[in-house]
């Protein structure tokens, strides 16, 4: 009974260790045909991360906002000529590979650090002092020569 247990758990455990190497693991999967390169990722995302901090502070209710943000992406994703269908799955191609979106997320962080430096106002230069002038008799006016 016990050998018979034994060929039977065999026989199941078998074609599982055989498929078993055949399973993609995520990082092994391979990028879309039409995956967009990092730096494009980086300026899109910076661009998306911008729109919705602006649509967060309008005060709109949440669903106001979340109509808003969704219209505008779609309009920005139209202007950069990307279909919304190719921004998600390059997205989730750089999700899956958790070096890659570190890679974008720092560049992003690094591009919005520069726009907002871009946006400060400069610091004030120091104000000229003013020399009081010096004390005594009132200048005379030069006498034309002729």
């Amino acid at each position: 009974m016990k050998t018979f247990r034994r060929c039977c758990l065999g026989l199941l455990l078998a074609p599982l260790l055989l498929a078993l190497p055949a399973c993609d693991r995520p990082e092994d999967a391979p990028p879309p045909a039409d995956l967009l390169p990092k730096e494009k990722m980086v300026r899109l995302l910076a661009d998306l991360h911008v729109l919705e901090a602006q649509v967060e502070s309008s005060r709109l209710p949440p669903d106001s906002a979340r109509a808003l943000f969704l219209a505008q992406q779609k309009s920005l994703l139209w202007n950069r000529e990307i279909s919304d269908s190719t921004f998600r799955r390059s997205y989730r191609y750089y999700g899956i590979h958790g070096k890659d979106l570190s890679e974008i997320y720092s560049a992003i962080i690094d591009t919005l650090t520069q726009r907002q430096g871009k946006l400060a106002p400069a610091p004030a230069a120091p104000a000229p002092a003013v020399v009081p002038p010096a004390a005594g008799p009132p200048a005379t006016p030069a006498t034309p020569v002729k």
